[in-house]
């Protein structure tokens, strides 16, 4: 799921404020201890291959962030796509990769054990 800064519902609009809300935005029940995390991409990155021998050889973490600047590619298990751009709010469900189509700079939020699971797992597979 990913939603446009301008499409998340104006709650409140005063003079030199606007607050924006976007109800039921994921579900977090069920995971522990969230991380925040800070990803600057290449244009090109695609990192499926770091994924390849985890469970559908996808990213099995459920993700919340933001898209600061950029255009990324996401894929899930499913078959379908997703373009989040910059300024746009987005919630990856588990069973997904990434590939940056242009320098992309996002911000994450995410279950701490499972997605640091997927990280050793792609450092792992950078150790060769």
């Amino acid at each position: 799921m990913r939603i446009a800064k301008e499409d998340v519902p104006v709650r409140i609009a005063i003079p030199g404020a606007t607050a924006r809300q976007v109800k039921n935005f994921g579900d977090a029940t069920g995971y522990g201890k969230i991380g925040g995390e800070y990803f600057s991409l290449g244009a090109g990155t695609d990192i499926s291959v770091l994924l390849q021998g985890l469970e559908e050889n996808l990213c099995q973490s459920p993700h919340w962030g933001y898209i600061i600047q950029g255009k990324l590619t996401v894929t899930f298990a499913d078959g379908h796509h997703e373009y989040p751009v910059t300024n746009d709010l987005f919630f990856w469900p588990p069973g997904h990769t990434v590939k940056a189509e242009k320098d992309t700079e996002v911000i994450l939020f995410s279950p701490q054990h499972e997605h640091g699971q997927v990280i050793e797992h792609m450092l792992a597979k950078m150790q060769g």
